[in-house]
């Protein structure tokens, strides 16, 4: 089971991936992404999909047209862990080669 981070290992963390906020009411953080279209909102999904079921660390999502909502939490530990951080890191990482 993946250690939860500590306030301040949470805070210092989301400093480093950019829209990244902590979620309102529960531990958990969470991002919204908007894409230029259905089509780019869904591959950037698709990528990301691919990312989360390799580390077997699925988000919770939403995808309404252009836009996806995306919350992390580690269910198994009741809140954020690294394996929140890494996966929103890469979530970034490919929506920055998702074309705009």
């Amino acid at each position: 089971m993946a250690e939860l981070l500590s306030a301040d290992s949470r805070k210092q963390a989301l400093g480093g991936i950019p829209g990244w906020t902590e979620t309102q009411g529960r531990d958990a953080i969470r991002k919204t992404f908007v894409f230029k279209d259905f089509n780019e909102a869904f591959g950037f999904m698709t990528r990301a999909a691919l990312v989360a079921e390799k580390m077997d660390h699925h988000p919770e999502w939403r995808n309404v047209y252009k836009t996806v909502e995306v919350v992390l939490s580690t269910h198994d530990s009741g809140g954020v862990t690294g394996l929140d951080i890494e996966l929103a890191a890469a979530m970034n990482a490919i929506a920055k080669l998702t074309p705009a």
